[in-house]
């Protein structure tokens, strides 16, 4: 964590962004960078997403870059963002802005040329810093402090900054598990706006609370952000049903396995209506449900499912039933993702077909499986 109040990096000194920020500057306008990238700076993580504030308007942000040959793109023009591509790296450049209605579901904004007005919007004290382009951070709000002691704080009132949009709900739990100190306790003041206009996460859209809860479930330790999401009444409403209480096993468990968000939804369990999930994630949970309630092997479910939707099986069900893996269960699990039924359908006929050919085939597949897959090709044919 830095503490001398500058940032730096490749992302900040990257030639094609220190050009379009004097290129900003150099036309008389104020040109900071702003959230996640000042704020995972500070923290010593990884920068993303290199996002810019400025007091131009869209119009000139455009114009001052087409001056300098490089091409804005205007992805989100109503809010005042223009992404403007520099030697490959895109920017986001948006316009110093400030709220003038919201619902709980988007804003209506007007442009500002004010830094406070711009900060004031955002959600938390520690997405409200910005770094000019030599790297000297600028904290309009106070919020330095709050990032120092991994406090996940709203801007302002809680209860206002939520009514602007619900969603934020789900990015102060999201932004607790990733950013917040375990040891330091979740924010209460947050924690009980959240509990009360937990209901207005029903006006968000699906996609977008899907959105949330795979960062969230895709960080490192979530289990005392969904904990604390399942008291306030937050996860019933995104998950009736819910049950979060094997996640932190799962947690321990899977700590030497890259996080799989479906893995760790698939123990937290309930109602995935309000979630939109592609085809293939709603096939993969659908399995993964399946397994935790099955008696296979880890080599037959390294066969029924591959060596990944396995271990994640394996794991799962370890978790629920707070039990260890079984020994070996790795390499179980790969016997079984490389296994070849040895038996074929060619092997039974012309004794057998059509749907009698298929209900014998079935029945030594169970009989192999029983055997976890050891079975040899004449064993079980010896009976047929």
């Amino acid at each position: 964590m830095k503490t001398d109040g500058t940032v730096g990096g490749d992302w900040l000194e990257h030639p094609g962004t220190q050009t379009l920020m004097q290129a900003l500057e150099g036309a008389g306008h104020i040109a900071l960078f702003v959230g996640g990238c000042v704020r995972n700076a500070l923290l010593g993580e990884p920068v993303g997403d290199v996002d810019i504030s400025t007091d131009a308007t869209p119009e000139t942000v455009s114009d001052i870059a087409e001056a300098a040959g490089f091409k804005p793109v205007p992805t989100g023009i109503d809010h005042g963002t223009v992404t403007v591509v520099v030697q490959g790296k895109p920017h986001e450049v948006t316009t110093f802005r400030r709220d003038v209605e919201t619902d709980g579901r988007r804003a209506v904004v007007a442009f500002s040329s004010r830094i406070e007005e711009d900060a004031q919007r955002r959600d938390f004290t520690m997405n409200a810093l910005y770094a000019d382009r030599h790297g000297r951070v600028i904290d309009p709000l106070g919020g330095l402090p709050d990032l120092q002691a991994r406090r996940v704080r709203f801007v302002g009132d809680a209860e206002t900054r939520i009514r602007e949009d619900y969603l934020r709900i789900l990015r102060f739990f999201r932004f607790h598990a990733a950013y917040g100190d375990p040891d330091g306790g979740i924010d209460t003041e947050g924690l009980a706006a959240c509990a009360a206009f937990a209901p207005g996460l029903q006006a968000i859209s699906r996609e977008r609370i899907t959105a949330e809860l795979r960062k969230l479930l895709s960080a490192r330790d979530p289990a005392p952000s969904v904990a604390a999401m399942a008291q306030s009444g937050v996860l019933s409403v995104i998950l009736p049903g819910a049950d979060p209480r094997a996640l932190a096993p799962l947690v321990h468990l899977d700590a030497a396995e890259p996080p799989r968000w479906l893995r760790r939804l698939s123990v937290v369990g309930g109602d995935t209506d309000r979630l939109r999930l592609s085809k293939a994630e709603a096939r993969d949970l659908a399995a993964l449900r399946s397994a935790l309630g099955s008696l296979d092997t880890p080599a037959a479910l390294g066969w029924h499912l591959g060596t990944a939707l396995a271990t994640d099986a394996v794991l799962a069900r370890a978790a629920c039933f707070e039990t260890p893996p079984p020994p070996g269960w790795t390499a179980e699990i790969r016997r079984g993702a490389q296994a070849r039924f040895p038996v074929t359908a060619a092997d039974l006929m012309p004794d057998l077909q059509g749907e009698a050919l298929g209900t014998r085939l079935k029945s030594l597949e169970a009989q192999w499986l029983a055997t976890n897959l050891t079975a040899t090709r004449e064993a079980l044919l010896k009976g047929t």
